[in-house]
């Protein structure tokens, strides 16, 4: 395969534009440079001043994660030189000049490498456990290959995308990452978290924001009717009914999560495509069978 070339995605809703430049700043200072940089402005009116060579797209509105991030995808795709999409969180800080490189190089040694993952860790150095995206594990700079990625921080191939789509943009936030995963394993590429890839991004809860609770069950219904097959969607959506059950102690962040859940049961969610059983059986050897 040739040397893949890198274009850095990133989205911003302009509320941070001192992190937004210090990221900038730390892709430009890559050992091997990108091919391309588009920053998204996301309803922000107007972006701060950019960096000569890199790309601004202004939004009028605000179109969500996956919205935004399809946008970026669409701009680098009409550019015609960029083969892995790199999305980066606006607040992100990449540490290490040679992440750019060590991507490359996943992506040169196998034709096959559909999404990469990165380490998501703060400014002391830990790692959050739900940043570690497997069942179980305790370690984050145990790598290997995985059944979803972290938003934060990631490699995309235009190849994959073109394949399986972009980002589902009805979901706005929240579960797009495992939406696309799952669709990428079942066109056979392979998702792999690499934890030497870094990402410095400052310790959050996702409960921060005020729609957490709803967009996470109407998505997870979603998840399920797009992508699981019949037998599976409810035996996903009532295991992760007692998990919230079990997990959450807030009555209004409970009352928010069912309204959420019976708007993904209302509402349509976009083309169905159930996966085949046999990425069924490959996601449970991974360690993550489709029903957590």
């Amino acid at each position: 395969m040739a040397r893949p070339r890198m274009g850095v995605a990133v989205l911003t809703m302009g509320t941070r534009p001192d992190e937004l430049r210090a990221l900038l700043d730390a892709v430009a200072g890559q050992d091997e440079p990108a091919a391309r940089i588009v920053v998204v402005g996301n309803g922000t009116g107007s972006l701060p001043e950019l960096p000569e060579g890199v790309t601004g797209v202004e939004l009028p509105e605000n179109r969500g994660v996956s919205g935004g991030r399809n946008v970026a995808i669409e701009t680098l795709r009409a550019f015609g030189d960029v083969d892995v999409v790199v999305d980066l969180d606006d607040d992100g800080l990449l540490v290490d000049t040679d992440v750019l490189r060590r991507l490359g190089d996943l992506y040169e040694a196998d034709p096959a490498l559909g999404i990469v993952s990165f380490r998501i860790a703060d400014e002391t150095g830990e790692t959050q456990r739900r940043h570690v995206p497997r069942l179980g594990a305790k370690d984050p700079m145990v790598g290997g290959e995985v059944t979803t990625f972290l938003g934060g921080g990631h490699g995309l191939s235009m190849r994959m995308l073109d394949q399986v789509g972009d980002w589902p943009e009805d979901f706005f936030f929240t579960h797009e990452e495992t939406d696309l995963a799952w669709r990428a394993l079942d066109a056979d590429w392979k998702v792999l978290y690499a934890p030497e890839l870094l990402l410095q991004h400052p310790r959050t809860s996702p409960a921060r924001h005020a729609v957490y609770y709803r967009m996470t069950a109407r998505n997870r219904v979603w998840l399920a009717k797009r992508n699981l097959p019949v037998l599976l969607v409810p035996v996903y959506l009532g295991v992760w009914t007692l998990l919230t059950l079990a997990r959450t102690r807030s009555a209004p962040g409970l009352a928010s999560w069912f309204a959420g859940f019976a708007e993904g049961v209302r509402r349509p969610c976009g083309p169905r495509r159930p996966m085949r059983w046999s990425t069924v059986a490959r996601m449970t050897r991974l360690g993550r069978p489709p029903i957590i």
